[in-house]
């Protein structure tokens, strides 16, 4: 037994984040810690590392029950810990980075020399291929989780923990890493791992122990187990996974976006000559690793941010320098990436943030007059009809789960019936339960003839919802196709700038 934890127990405030959980680790063993989000997960392995401290119960290491104190002495007994939020210093190197807070000196200088030697020695021992000298900013996502794993694996460990390892990575990269997680388990290192996807836990890890609200609510081994099993006992629920929908049958064309160009927040160019088109009836997927242009080119359309060059029509109508006002009278529904910053209004009710954009419209205002008794039907109409789960419509958003946030985000851009809907990460830390019901409106948007436009870094969500898909790379399409004949490697191929 490596890790064995008894009745832990962690509130903040009213908030029970874990209550009175116990698990254990064995040397060698994958152990996965499945939930939604807010389920406690990294709660949970924040105090295996010494970030958070427990109210109550134990974390015993090597039979070892003294507190964890810091993270330094979480590492002191062999444990390392990959953040989903990389924990690199841009500037510095590979080597520089892995030597951080274990600096070896020799004559009064750092010694990088026996840095690069390490990073070399562990490179080749767990097949991780990194350059020491090479800068961090200047590798991608993938590399610099493996320098990551390879800072983690410098100080010796005997227990891992990856918390949501696969969240900005290719498919490629995810299987490499997979392949990297199994081989360190051969070696003898315990791996904890924190994920919401199945298919990852069913691919790589022993035994699986699931959480939800704060609880374990079941223990299985992987092999005894199935992704239908797994998702009812995350949800409590029966679950549909796969989407069931009819061939698409598309129209005329709706949106039309020629040679755009439009900068990022540093002024760099992030949409780079793109060129797409979405006819009615049809959802199109971007599919894409983050980071290459997808969320500039849902803000142009959006009428959030402004383009450099190049054209955007929708049907008859120029929106390339439509603000968001005109944009949404235009007929655009658009489901925004960040819905805490973009998509709600925490300190207003759910009946507000369900009128945001049409607040000054009839019926919702007669002249000049907001009309309450018009928006609160509406509101009870739509929490209804989108099971948006509250104590009541004058609730305020920002106190409902991420998964219910959502719902009201999808109810207001849906419900006015859009001629264009873009979905942009329109299930990101949302629930298995609201995943399924996001996915059927979606559907049934797309079947009364909206053309939809869906932009998700889950290249599973892309396969399964779409009709024809856009791979983008460096801020254009590199490649289209029918989802009929998509082929998942190929993507990921063609996702990693490979075409």
């Amino acid at each position: 037994m490596l890790l064995d934890i008894r009745g832990l127990t962690k509130s903040f405030g009213s908030v029970h984040a874990n209550r009175d959980i116990s698990l254990d680790v064995r040397r060698g063993e994958i152990v996965a810690l499945l939930g939604e989000n807010g389920a406690g997960k990294s709660t949970l392995v924040n105090q295996i590392f010494g970030l958070i401290t427990p109210d109550s119960g134990t974390v015993s290491i090597k039979g070892d029950e003294r507190r964890i104190k810091d993270p330094r002495d979480a590492i002191a007994r062999g444990v390392g810990m990959v953040h989903q939020h990389f924990q690199l210093v841009p500037v510095m190197t590979v080597a520089e980075n892995v030597m951080l807070g274990h600096e070896s000196v020799r004559g009064g200088l750092l010694d990088l020399d026996s840095a690069r030697r390490m990073v070399r020695e562990l490179s080749e021992k767990h097949r991780l291929a990194v350059d020491p000298d090479a800068e961090v900013e200047d590798l991608p996502v993938g590399t610099q989780q493996r320098v990551e794993i390879l800072k983690a694996l410098s100080r010796r460990v005997d227990l891992l923990i990856l918390d949501e390892p696969t969240a900005v990575l290719t498919p490629q990269e995810t299987d490499e890493l997979l392949g990297v997680m199994r081989e360190l388990a051969n070696s003898g290192t315990s791996i904890v791992f924190i994920t919401h996807k199945l298919r990852e836990v069913l691919a790589v890890s022993d035994r699986v122990y699931v959480l939800r609200q704060g609880e374990v609510v079941g223990e299985v081994a992987t092999k005894d187990t199935d992704a239908t099993r797994l998702a009812t006992m995350m949800v409590g629920r029966e679950v549909v996974l796969s989407i069931d929908k009819t061939a698409a049958t598309p129209g005329d064309t709706v949106l039309e976006i020629e040679d755009l160009h439009v900068s990022d927040d540093r002024g760099l160019a992030a949409v780079d000559g793109l060129s797409l088109t979405v006819r009615a009836g049809e959802i199109v997927g971007v599919a894409g690793v983050e980071g290459n242009g997808q969320r500039e080119l849902v803000e142009a359309l959006a009428g959030m941010r402004k383009v450099g060059s190049g054209r955007m029509r929708l049907k008859d109508l120029d929106l390339t320098t439509a603000d968001p006002y005109r944009t949404h009278h235009a007929g655009v529904g658009h489901i925004p990436e960040d819905r805490e910053k973009h998509g709600i209004v925490g300190t207003y009710s759910i009946a507000d943030n369900l009128v945001l954009n049409e607040f000054d419209q009839a019926p919702y205002s007669k002249s000049g007059v907001r009309q309450f008794d018009a928006i609160r039907a509406n509101a009870e109409r739509l929490r209804e009809e989108f099971d948006i789960r509250s104590s009541g419509v004058m609730q305020t958003a920002g106190s409902l789960s991420g998964g219910n946030k959502q719902k009201v985000v999808v109810a207001r851009e849906m419900s006015f019936e859009p001629t264009l809907l873009m979905a942009a990460q329109p299930t990101r830390g949302v629930d298995v339960g609201s995943i399924e019901f996001i996915h059927r409106r979606i559907v049934e948007a797309r079947d009364a003839g909206a053309a939809v436009l869906l932009v998700s870094a889950e290249l599973d969500e892309i396969l399964s919802l779409s009709d024809r898909i856009a791979v983008v790379h460096g801020g254009a399409v590199v490649a289209e196709m029918d989802a009929a004949d998509a082929d998942r490697t190929e993507i990921g191929r063609l996702m990693a700038g490979d075409h």
